[in-house]
C-alpha cells in the first residue's frame, strides 16, 4: 500500500507547490489555476507513476 501512497504524496506536494507559485494571472490555466488543483494533477501523476513501475 505504501508502494502507492508515497508517490500520490510526493506528486501532490510538488503539484500544489506548482500551483502555488505558477499561478496564471487569469485563472484558466487548469494546472495552475490553483493549488489544489495542481495538487490534485500532482497526485495523479503521482499514482500513474507508481503504477508503471517495476516490481
Amino acid at each position: 500500500m505504501t508502494r502507492y501512497l508515497i508517490p500520490i504524496a510526493v506528486g501532490a506536494v510538488l503539484g500544489s507547490l506548482m500551483g502555488y507559485f505558477g499561478q496564471c494571472s487569469s485563472g484558466t490555466c487548469p494546472l495552475t489555476s490553483t493549488w489544489w488543483r495542481g495538487a490534485l494533477y500532482g497526485a495523479f501523476i503521482g499514482l500513474m507513476f507508481a503504477m508503471s513501475a517495476r516490481r
